[in-house]
């Protein structure tokens, strides 16, 4: 079943085409990589996908909710994590893990369990109490994403989750990618490490407000004859025209 239908989505402001007639799918449970340089039109695209901003033509649907019609319902079935994503710095952590719940619309019977199973997966058991602004970043980002699938979502879109993180840290949050997937919630993520590229399922890479490339990352490496997918991006990369977006 496809979580994520994209069919010649557009996205303009005036005569500047930010999201120029992408088209593609993306089944449950996978994790979908949406790579682009800075102004290729992600963001753009995910703004439109988590029911923030209407297209200006094409279609579209999120966890089975029309993008033009039901943003409402989208915005209730995914969950979303940015590098900026708000923690509250000076709530504990279980107070943070509760307070999310609670934005999610959690039952309340289930958050107490929620959050001791939170604490347990990460290995926060010790900084249950623990303020969040006295934990070190990558602690944060980890907190971050699970209080961002509380509530079991369809979807998660993640725009630049490990940025600033270091690597041994990035590979523990991977894990919890891993994690989510393996619950059948779909990832959709951005990043621009792209040895993290070779982690998701596809990958898909803008370029000027178009997909350029789609494919899974060794399929990508052999079309492009690259070694790697850094090589795939920057071979890409070096077409586009324009710098914001």
């Amino acid at each position: 079943m496809n979580v994520i239908v994209a069919e010649n989505l557009c996205k303009s402001f005036g005569s500047f085409k930010a999201v120029d007639r992408i088209t593609f799918e993306v089944p449950q449970g996978e994790i979908f990589g949406f790579l682009g340089a800075n102004g290729a039109g992600k963001t753009t695209a995910i703004r439109m996908f988590c029911g923030l901003s209407k297209p200006t033509s094409g279609k579209g649907s999120v966890a089975g909710f029309d993008i033009w019609k039901q943003p409402e319902q989208i915005k209730a079935n995914i969950g979303y994590l940015s590098q900026k994503f708000a923690l509250y710095e000076d709530l504990k952590v279980w107070e943070n893990i509760r307070l999310y719940a609670g934005i999610y619309s959690v039952p309340a019977k289930e958050i107490g369990p929620k959050t001791d199973e939170i604490l347990h997966r990460l290995g926060f058991t010790s900084e249950r109490n623990t303020l969040v602004s006295e934990l070190p970043l990558g602690w944060k980002q980890k907190l971050s994403f699970s209080v961002a699938v509380v509530h079991d979502p369809r979807i998660v879109f993640l725009d630049e989750p490990t940025s600033g993180v270091d690597p041994v840290t990035r590979r523990q949050f991977w894990e919890l990618i891993y994690d989510a997937a393996d619950r059948g919630i779909t990832v959709f993520v951005t990043t621009h490490y792209m040895d993290e590229a070779e982690y998701c399922n596809r990958v898909s890479i803008m370029v000027d407000g178009k997909i350029e490339a789609l494919d899974t990352p060794k399929k990508l490496k052999e079309q492009f004859e690259a070694k790697n997918m850094d090589e795939v991006f920057h071979q890409l990369a070096r077409k586009a025209r324009r710098n914001g977006a």
